[in-house]
């Protein structure tokens, strides 16, 4: 096992050719404020600082397919590994500046990643 944690996040961040630090820190700074844990009347609206949560950070190039033609999907807009890999650890060190204890996948591993949701949340989130 690489990395377990408690209630939190599993987040798989895709990085494309033109991702920086600053989207970086912008996507860190938006995953930290955003609210949808349940408070005390079973509303969305705590985040994941104010649950006290956790992170895993998986690597995911596939996130970057490019489908619009035929039947293969292009890869050509997911940012190289000598460029991805130091991003995703930025990426990993800004949501801990934010206080999220954060842990990581294995950069380029081919991963069996096990995730227990609990409840109807799944976000897609572009900076």
């Amino acid at each position: 096992m690489v990395a377990s944690i408690g209630q939190g996040y599993i987040i798989l961040l895709g990085v494309q050719m033109d991702d920086d630090r600053t989207k970086a820190d912008s996507l860190a700074k938006k995953i930290a404020n955003l609210r949808i844990f349940s408070d005390e009347d079973d509303k969305m609206n705590l985040s994941i600082l104010d649950i006290n949560g956790e992170a895993i950070v998986v690597s995911q190039f596939t996130l970057m397919a490019d489908t619009h033609k035929g039947n293969r999907p292009s890869f050509i807009y997911a940012a190289p590994p000598d460029i991805a890999s130091p991003l995703v650890g930025y990426f990993v060190d800004a949501l801990a500046k934010h206080g999220i204890s954060t842990q990581t996948g294995e950069f380029g591993a081919d991963m069996l990643v096990e995730i227990h949701n609990d409840g109807p949340v799944t976000i897609l989130l572009e900076i």
